[in-house]
């Protein structure tokens, strides 16, 4: 059972995360994709904060005998997935960049041999 208490801090965490959330994407600091999360996680929040039963049900479901507590574990199962998610990408991007640094790499190398081979002013002098 969740006290009023709990549920309303579920609100005020949810509003707070809803303000955020609109005024980083007004001032374009974050994607609207990166958004989906937070906004789904928070609408969820409420969910269960005006429908307690619902968590209650699901802790029961769970053999979790405290609903705050299967907020809790709830809520750090999810943050593991997005924590995932969110390594997962940044680890394609570190792959792109190495493979962007090499190709830019070759490129100047290229553009070196290219003025040496015209004799073009910047040749190097040995």
């Amino acid at each position: 059972m969740m006290t009023t208490f709990f549920r309303m801090i579920l609100i005020l965490v949810s509003g707070a995360t809803f303000w955020v959330l609109n005024r980083k994407i007004r001032k374009s600091r974050i994607r609207i994709e990166e958004t989906v999360f937070w906004i789904l996680l928070s609408l969820l929040f409420v969910l269960f904060a005006l429908f307690p039963a619902l968590a209650d049900r699901a802790a029961a479901a769970l053999g979790i005998y405290s609903t705050p507590n299967f907020l809790f574990l709830f809520i750090i199962f999810l943050l593991l997935l997005r924590l995932f998610h969110v390594n997962m990408q940044l680890g394609r991007l570190e792959e792109k960049l190495r493979t962007l640094a090499q190709e830019f790499a070759l490129f100047q190398n290229r553009e070196r041999e290219e003025e040496s081979f015209r004799g073009l002013p910047g040749e190097e002098t040995r």
